[in-house]
């Protein structure tokens, strides 16, 4: 039996279905401690000694729109992870310098908008790959029915590592995940597929990974001991993950939703533990340094899910975004090789100058997108704006408080954003900074202070004049910028205290 549909709602369906093909596919990737003269792209705007190449990060930057004030909202991994999937600064957070371990609670809140949620909204199957950082919860194994919390730096062995009942990914909007909690860095030492723990080998079993054990492996654990898979071995991940990125993309060209996929890498955090080879390449013992390893291989990683999206006919119609969590890593032997993983500026992750989150942010989209190299200062956190504005969502007034849409700049050629004033922070050293028309003034957090409101300047950088921020021209003592310190230092406070929001 044929039913005929009303010609109304026969072109009513039709444009539905049009719309929904019109979406472009989205695919954000967060990298790991990459610096902004990680990129040999960035690093070849101010030097000729390139020590690796990198052709297919080079490859977005020099086809997309490359960012050279694009900073993370903080120098270390956790807090900037919050604020990029929340848009919202860091100290917005109940733990605003960070959820370090994988059994902490999360900081986002139920009612929170995320990423993940944003795109759902919109129509998009949404997915997260990689490290997460953002807490969650397991099971206690003595009892059950109590979510385990416990102290870190220690053995933590009363946890049911088998699944993720709350906080993760599949917790915020993303339909499909596959998690590493900590990245390679931390406890657990195993991969969870949509929150079940995936063993990693037929004779996978959960047991305790000692440094002992992984010294068969070459490998020196970044952080604590404690539960993971029996065959855990680090090198071995970002294959893995790459791997399954592939095979969600392939998943999803029959489908007729757009995706959305939130790729968050596992390069280049510690421990530096390369792939012998990927996708043809050598890796390990390629480059000067096994971090720089780590960096060619994040580059093949980019090479194949551009290869793929190729392949399946989604390039021309999927929006690439990249950037990092925070600036670069100082490593002995990859900076007396030459290589310079903050470019020109000075310091590097978990510091307050600018090589602590100064980093790449590059927008690929072919014959969206005109190529170009834009200086406006913008931050990860505004992926969140930017996608509401791609998917034609309005904000609520109460969430992503301080995100704004670059889509204008990307796409109409805009080049500012209203003058807009830059609040980030460091790391451990409690610093936080201020950043308006150059200006860029760096306030002491006092340690001992756990309201995080005792707060005094104590550096002053004109950018402008001075981008490698050398101590000897810090002008904090000038009287000549004394109004101009209290002026910034007094707006800081107001828009931290107030929690006024930061965006137009």
């Amino acid at each position: 039996m044929t039913v005929k549909l009303p010609i109304y709602l026969f072109f009513f369906l039709l444009v539905i279905h049009l719309s929904a093909q019109e979406k472009p596919n989205v695919i954000v990737i967060l990298a790991d401690d990459l610096g902004l003269g990680d990129l040999s792209y960035y690093r070849k705007q101010h030097s000729n000694d390139i020590i690796l190449e990198t052709p297919s990060l080079d490859f977005l930057a020099q086809n997309g729109v490359a960012f050279t004030n694009a900073h993370a909202p903080a120098s270390l991994c956790a807090p900037s992870r919050y604020a990029i999937m929340t848009g919202n600064h860091c100290y917005r957070s109940d733990y605003p310098w960070g959820v370090w371990g994988s059994y902490q609670k999360t900081p986002i809140k139920e009612d929170q908008l995320t990423l993940g949620k944003l795109m759902q909204k919109a129509g998009y199957q949404t997915a997260f790959l990689g490290k997460w950082h953002l807490g969650g919860d397991f099971k206690r194994k003595s009892n059950p029915t109590e979510i385990y919390r416990g102290p870190r730096n220690r053995p933590q062995l009363d946890v049911d590592i088998t699944k993720i009942v709350g906080g993760g990914p599949n917790f915020q909007g993303f339909d499909y995940s596959l998690t590493f909690m900590d990245g390679i860095q931390d406890v657990p030492y195993a991969v969870f597929e949509n929150s079940e723990y995936l063993p990693l080998a037929p004779n996978s079993e959960i047991t305790f990974i000692t440094q002992e054990k992984k010294d068969q492996l070459g490998v020196k654990l970044d952080k604590d001991e404690g539960l993971g898979d029996s065959n855990w071995n680090p090198h071995d991940m970002g294959p893995l993950l790459i791997r399954k990125a592939l095979d969600y993309i392939e998943a999803q060209t029959a489908k007729k939703k757009p995706f959305f996929m939130y790729y968050s890498t596992l390069a280049v955090h510690l421990p530096h533990t390369p792939s012998g080879a990927l996708n043809g390449k050598k890796v390990a013992g390629t480059t000067p340094s096994k971090h720089l390893d780590m960096v060619k291989e994040l580059d093949i990683q980019i090479e194949m899910l551009l290869n793929k999206l190729k392949d399946k006919q989604l390039l021309k119609n999927t929006l690439i975004l990249l950037t990092s969590d925070n600036g670069g890593l100082l490593i002995k032997n990859t900076l007396a090789s030459g290589h310079q993983p903050s470019d020109i500026y000075r310091g590097g992750k978990n510091q307050a100058y600018e090589g602590g989150n100064r980093v790449p942010f590059i927008a690929y989209w072919p014959g969206k997108i005109t190529p170009k190299l834009v200086e406006t200062p913008i931050l990860g956190l505004d992926i969140m704006g930017t996608l509401a504005g791609l998917t034609k969502q309005l904000l609520p007034p109460d969430q992503a408080l301080d995100s704004e849409n670059i889509l204008p700049i990307l796409i109409d050629g805009k080049t500012s954003l209203n003058g807009r004033t830059l609040l980030t922070q460091a790391g451990t050293g409690k610093e936080v900074m201020i950043t308006q028309e150059g200006l860029k003034l760096i306030i002491q957090v006092d340690k001992k202070d756990k309201t995080n409101a005792t707060r005094y300047p104590i550096a002053l950088f004109n950018l402008n004049e001075n981008p490698t921020e050398i101590e000897a021209k810090n002008l904090i003592e000038d009287s000549k910028y004394k109004e101009k310190v209290a002026s910034l230092f007094e707006l800081y406070n107001k828009l931290r205290d107030t929690k006024i929001a930061t965006r137009n």
